[in-house]
């Protein structure tokens, strides 16, 4: 088998299809979730903690001032972006938690199914003999 019949094969195969749908629809539901946690939920918590932009907090190592925006200390050397690390982690937990709660409700969904009744199993012609048999014997 060629090389491209093989990877046609491979491409073709539902698994691939519904990972691949899987990427790109993750990908955009990541985008949702930083806008969630960049526009409503930091903007919140930097109003408790002051009214400043979360993301902008940051301890400089080099020297440089306090007061910079944190681009520009970035620039002048290196920085401790503490606030930019607690957004990304939020950000994290809460798309960790929303797929959490997606894949409890498949599973829910999957257990909920009905069930088949179960078939009697056929049982053979002569295990039907050999039970006449042993009932003849008995009598």
């Amino acid at each position: 088998m060629s090389m491209m019949q093989e990877f046609k094969d491979f491409a073709s195969k539902g698994n691939v299809v519904d990972l691949a749908v899987g990427v790109i629809i993750g990908a955009a539901f990541g985008k949702i979730v930083d806008s969630l946690v960049a526009d409503v939920v930091m903007p919140v918590v930097g109003r408790i903690f002051g009214g400043l932009d979360f993301s902008s907090y940051y301890l400089p190592l080099n020297g440089q001032a306090s007061n910079l925006a944190l681009a520009e200390a970035k620039k002048a050397g290196a920085v401790l972006a503490y606030g930019n690390f607690i957004t990304i982690s939020l950000n994290f937990l809460i798309l960790a938690f929303i797929i959490f709660q997606m894949v409890r409700l498949f599973n829910k969904m999957k257990k909920e199914q009905p069930v088949a009744p179960a078939v009697a199993p056929v049982t053979p012609e002569d295990v039907i003999l050999l039970r006449e048999i042993r009932d003849a014997l008995k009598k």
